[in-house]
């Protein structure tokens, strides 16, 4: 559709620009004849021509020195305008809104003020981004600083028991181990956001890893009698194994983490054509049906108070969501409040990113 809008508005162009120019010279022509009859003078018709074509440019010069100082006024405001807004802009300021001209919606300028409120839109969505992440940040650094803080001071009181002391630095202790994962979370989700993690993709027993992490697992999901049961067909992949050992560990964890005593965890792995399935079963409360497309978000909490509860800090499911795509697969979640929750991630056996390097 765009190269007939084009080609017509060219010829429309052309024939404005002949018609303007036929005009002046039309004019210059009369002008001419008129000062020819007044003279009672016949000039050569080589003469006639050159008179009349020099008369034209010299119309065309004077119309447009008219017309200029409004056009350059004009443009001057616009162009001052879009200067004004883009200093806004690098201030930090992202409400801007640049105005389109929709009867112009083809010119060039038209395209270039489209372009600047995408990108302000852009800008202005990963400000939200970056001011939401700073209040999660300051939400779980704070949280367990108020906590040592809080009995840090308890400790000074020289009346405590020794039972009571041992509790209090139990309490510090853990939550310093707190503060040391979200640090080390955040370090790690961030090497991989910038594509600066190593990257060493080799074929390994996919089944014996997970069968491994299991029995790494299993004083945590025995203390709480939970009926483990595991479905892993043999599976060789290419990727890289140190990296998909935190997705799953981080699936591992959460499921255990959320199952209530004496409930059910089923892990399963099988091979779809060139795809490696696992998927990671639970019979916890489940996951709201409006919090599933946001569970992988930084931070992102259904339920904030069980997430505290449980030690954790939001960032697991978003590290395991990136070590996914880095393997080029995919990571989806589908529960019913109440029914548990099912984790499936779908990854090639060759990986194409197996071509990457650290």
């Amino acid at each position: 559709m765009k190269r007939p809008w084009f080609a017509l508005k060219a010829v429309l162009t052309l024939i404005a620009m002949i018609a303007v120019i036929s005009a002046y010279w039309t004019a210059a022509f009369f002008l001419a004849e008129a000062v020819y009859d007044r003279l009672d003078w016949r000039p050569q018709p080589l003469v006639r021509q050159l008179v009349t074509a020099n008369t034209g440019f010299l119309l065309m010069g004077i119309s447009m020195s008219a017309i200029a100082p409004f056009i350059r006024r004009h443009e001057k405001a616009y162009w001052q305008n879009l200067m004004n807004a883009i200093q806004r802009i690098a201030k930090g300021d992202f409400r801007v809104n640049f105005h389109v001209d929709r009867e112009k919606r083809n010119h060039p300028m038209t395209e270039l003020v489209t372009g600047l409120n995408d990108m302000v839109a852009q800008l202005r969505a990963m400000e939200e981004m970056r001011q939401e992440f700073i209040s999660n940040v300051s939400h779980e650094i704070g949280s367990p600083l108020t906590s040592i803080r809080g009995f840090a001071r308890a400790l000074k009181n020289e009346d405590l028991s020794r039972e009571q002391r041992m509790r209090y630095l139990d309490i510090i202790e853990t939550e310093c181990v707190r503060l040391s994962k979200l640090s080390e979370n955040m370090l790690r989700l961030t090497m991989l956001e910038s594509n600066q993690h190593s990257f060493f993709p080799a074929p390994y027993r996919l089944d014996a890893q997970l069968q491994t992490i299991l029995l790494r697992c299993e004083p945590q999901w025995a203390e709480k009698d939970l009926d483990m049961s595991a479905e892993l067909e043999k599976v060789v992949i290419t990727a890289d194994e140190d990296l998909l050992s935190q997705v799953w560990l981080n699936l591992i964890h959460n499921a255990i983490k959320f199952t209530p005593k004496g409930g059910r965890i089923t892990i399963r792995l099988e091979r779809e054509g060139d795809k490696a399935v696992v998927t990671v079963c639970d019979t916890g409360p489940g996951i709201r049906k409006q919090d599933q497309h946001r569970i992988f978000e930084r931070f992102y909490k259904s339920d904030k108070s069980r997430h505290r509860a449980a030690g954790g800090s939001g960032l697991g499911l978003s590290i395991a969501k990136k070590i996914v795509e880095i393997h080029h697969g995919k990571i989806s979640v589908h529960s019913r409040p109440g029914e548990g929750a099912a984790f499936t991630v779908e990854l090639p056996l060759q990986s194409p990113a197996s071509a990457q390097s650290g």
